[in-house]
């Protein structure tokens, strides 16, 4: 099981190791499942031909497919039913899976070779997450992840695209001393910026936004102006202006015609 922050790369952590095994992942949402018995085990159906029958899950065939990598996302989220269904799957001797809906009630073994790696965010911030049973922890082996330390960001960044350097540097310097605000005794801030918001800063620059503007779009709105001058977001727009000082006497107004081009393109690399 892998912990941390949101955004930290866990879930892509995961397909870049199977890659590097040249091992298939098959990848379940806990977090987005509404009924954990028809995920993880499968459905009752009537047919006016056959009569009743049993339709099997995905995570059904899954399990039984050696040397694959199964991936639980969002672990912290599911549904405590999920949970119990996969105690003993998860467990190191027992490795089954019993489909209690089946007609015979049949026990699934869990493959040879198969893996599960599970993701998590743990802490008060995450609102939606439970706390996860720790017989089910007793179950993983838990890798803690953090946040990429400012080389690593700017290597990481400076590989996926073609901005200048000078522009990335301060870039990777504002969410550092963010980051660092955050770990600090007295926090004036609740909340930190994770690597997939960085990446996606990095594109709209790519697509001709400045830094200024793809910081009002993508981490202004993360931080509460409530409090006036004493706001969490006023904290981080001195932050921000300290780094983009220099340019503050360049700045002109912006061409309406460039501002609609700009968005056109953001449009367009969501839609991609």
């Amino acid at each position: 099981m892998m912990t941390g922050p949101s955004g930290c790369g866990k879930t892509d952590v995961t397909f870049k190791a199977a890659k590097a095994l040249d091992r298939e992942v098959i990848y379940f949402n806990l977090g987005a499942t509404q009924d954990p018995r028809s995920t993880l085990i499968g459905n009752t159906h009537y047919s006016k031909d056959t009569g009743t029958y049993f339709s099997e899950s995905l995570f059904v065939s899954a399990i039984q497919k050696p040397n694959t990598v199964i991936l639980l996302d969002e672990l912290s989220r599911a549904h405590p039913e999920a949970w119990n269904i996969l105690m003993t799957v998860l467990d190191p001797i027992q490795r089954y899976l019993r489909l209690d809906e089946k007609s015979d009630s049949p026990t699934i073994k869990v493959a040879e070779g198969v893996s599960f790696i599970a993701t998590a965010n743990i802490g008060s911030e995450y609102t939606a997450t439970r706390i996860i049973d720790r017989a089910l922890l007793d179950r993983f082996a838990i890798l803690e992840m953090d946040v990429l330390s400012y080389e690593q960001e700017y290597q990481l960044l400076s590989s996926k695209c073609t901005v200048n350097q000078e522009t990335l540097l301060k870039l990777c310097d504002i969410v550092k001393d963010i980051r660092k605000e955050v770990k600090s005794d007295t926090p004036r801030i609740s909340t930190t910026i994770s690597t997939r918001a960085t990446l996606e800063i990095v594109e709209l620059l790519e697509d001709a936004f400045t830094l200024e503007q793809a910081i009002e779009i993508l981490i202004y709105p993360l931080f509460s102006d409530e409090g006036g001058n004493d706001s969490e977001r006023t904290y981080i727009k001195q932050v921000v202006q300290k780094y983009l000082a220099s340019n503050t006497s360049k700045r002109v107004h912006k061409n309406p015609q460039q501002i609609a081009e700009n968005l056109q393109n953001v449009i367009k690399t969501i839609g991609e």
